[in-house]
């Protein structure tokens, strides 16, 4: 995802967690993944938040670009699954430092096919 769809994604991602209050702290786009690093408000659930964000922006996404409605089905943009994990074991700096570094190891990968 880059270009106008990664532009158009980071765009949207950050109106929908403004939309819940949530904290978007730092995130990469990369070819076919998002790295976040948010802070959910405790009266919400992580699911119920990974539920809304992957709905809401495939719904805007299609919008934005309708032929990826056609690639990829009417409802079907992102994986089904995705991985979560809380800060306190590990220290914040390690988390943004990673995050960071994902996009530009993303892009290596990709000069190396």
């Amino acid at each position: 995802m880059y270009g106008e769809t990664k532009k158009d994604l980071v765009e949207i991602i950050k109106k929908l967690c403004e939309m819940k209050q949530v904290n978007l702290i730092d995130g990469r786009v990369c070819i076919d993944h998002i790295h976040m690093y948010a802070a959910i408000p405790p009266k919400m659930s992580v699911s119920e938040f990974m539920l809304y964000l992957k709905g809401k922006s495939a719904l805007m996404l299609f919008d934005r670009h309708p032929e990826y409605r056609n690639k990829w089905g009417e409802r079907h943009f992102w994986a089904r699954g995705y991985y979560v994990s809380t800060v306190g074991n590990v220290n914040e700096e390690t988390i943004i430092k990673y995050i960071q570094e994902q996009e530009e190891n993303d892009k290596l990968e990709e000069a190396r096919k």
